[in-house]
């Protein structure tokens, strides 16, 4: 257990490998082509694990795992073992993240769920289980809603998607600031220390610079700061959130939903899981007993008890 929670390693203390050992580097890697209207024609870099990779899929139906802003599919490595021994699990980076293209359009977040649902559709096994943490939790949401026939059920991991002063502060500061110049010049002075700085756990002593060089690799150019920059402009409006919450009031959510939030997350307060089960109340509510925002990373074992089950109810 970690001497104090969210208590942040010292940079130059952070080490080379990761503390706990994960079976990223056997996923296997295919690269996708999806068209939509919004973003052209996208290259999705997408990592796969699971019993057809190992030799012969006899399990339930394939998952998808989607990450969050700031991440990749990298983000699932403590997962992997477990959830690979049932199913095949196909794991995108998003467009923009990763070792994905970085299409420098408008991403709002609608942009982003037509682009998971070209990802579903893509990869060619019909309507399967969706994870998926954080924005990708918010995009998944959407994407079910624009076309609940392309996903079979979905876990949301402490996603956004209800707004906040906080967030509705940020909208107004990245209109009225110079804030393209001032997030980019900020991440490129060390896109590593930023994501040291910008990715918290309940356990910091996870951290590794295995996961810093991955997360930062976009970063280290400006077409990858930019569509981040968008992401979290675009992505994250509070208007589009408004607007969703206003369609989650109106028709009842369409596929089978379980919310998973942890007590404590300094990026998305886990009051937001209340007010997304107020608004979707058949949902399977889970309040994890610790970890943080990102759930599946410290505290693997317990979203991994919660999730199970509700896979195993359904296709």
């Amino acid at each position: 257990m970690p001497s104090a929670p969210f208590r942040q390693l010292p940079f130059d203390q952070v080490p080379e490998g990761p503390r706990v050992p994960h079976r990223w580097r056997d996923t296997q890697r295919r690269d996708l082509t999806i068209r939509t209207d919004d973003l052209g024609e996208v290259r999705i870099a997408v990592r796969e694990y699971g019993p057809t990779v190992q030799g012969g899929f006899s399990g339930p139906s394939p998952v998808f795992l989607v990450h969050g802003m700031g991440t990749t599919g990298y983000s699932w490595r403590y997962v992997l073992e477990t959830l690979g021994q049932r199913h095949l699990l196909i794991i995108p980076d998003l467009p923009g993240a990763g070792d994905s293209d970085h299409p420098d359009v408008y991403l709002g977040p609608d942009v982003m769920a037509r682009a998971l649902l070209a990802i579903i559709k893509a990869r060619g096994f019909g309507a399967r289980p969706v994870i998926a943490n954080s924005m990708g939790g918010y995009i998944a949401m959407r994407a079910a809603m624009l076309d609940p026939a392309a996903m079979s059920r979905l876990v949301n991991l402490h996603s956004p998607g209800v707004p906040t002063f906080k967030m509705g502060a940020l909208r107004w500061a990245m209109r009225l600031l110079p804030s393209w110049r001032i997030l980019n010049r900020m991440i490129a002075r060390d896109p590593e220390r930023w994501v040291h700085e910008n990715v918290h756990y309940f356990d910091e002593e996870l951290k590794s610079r295995e996961e810093h060089r991955v997360y930062a690799a976009p970063l280290r150019e400006v077409a990858g700061r930019r569509t981040y920059y968008r992401q979290l402009r675009d992505t994250l409006d509070t208007r589009d959130m408004k607007q969703f919450v206003r369609a989650l009031r109106a028709t009842p959510f369409p596929i089978p939903l379980q919310l998973v939030y942890a007590p404590s997350d300094p990026i998305v307060p886990a009051a937001i899981g209340d007010r997304l089960h107020a608004l979707v109340p058949q949902a399977q509510f889970v309040r994890l007993a610790t970890g943080s925002h990102f759930a599946h990373v410290d505290a693997p074992s317990q979203f991994l008890d919660a999730v199970t089950p509700f896979l195993s109810a359904g296709p």
